[in-house]
């Protein structure tokens, strides 16, 4: 079992990217999603969540306002769409699904990625 994303690439600062993430075999619709990245030499962190039906959105401060996740069953994806870019979000980004998650957090995500790497340059 296995998350695919898409959509990262190369952007200026102030530009705009949609990230989606994909299962390979399963339904998302009993899944909780969390959208994470890692920038070189950094830790990963977890910078946005969405529950299994929809209703709870989280996003890290460093995202909020910029950010904005979302799921559309019937395509079975998860969006994070990014506007206003920053280098500093410069990261490969991974996406990963817990079942029966409602975002509450301290969770093991059980479903990972393989990332799409984010680049914003000037």
């Amino acid at each position: 079992l296995q998350l695919v994303e898409s959509g990262g690439g190369l952007v200026q600062p102030g530009g705009s990217l949609r990230l989606s993430c994909t299962p390979s075999i399963f339904s998302l619709d009993y899944y909780g999603t969390g959208w994470f990245r890692q920038a070189p030499g950094k830790e990963r962190e977890e910078i946005s969540c969405i529950s299994t039906s929809g209703e709870t959105t989280t996003y890290a401060d460093s995202v909020k306002g910029r950010f904005t996740i979302s799921r559309d069953d019937n395509k079975n994806t998860v969006y994070l769409q990014m506007d206003n870019l920053e280098p500093e979000d410069t990261a490969v980004y991974y996406c990963a699904a817990e079942p029966l998650y409602a975002c509450s957090g301290n969770v093991e995500y059980d479903y990972w990625g393989q990332g799409t790497q984010v680049t914003v340059y000037q």
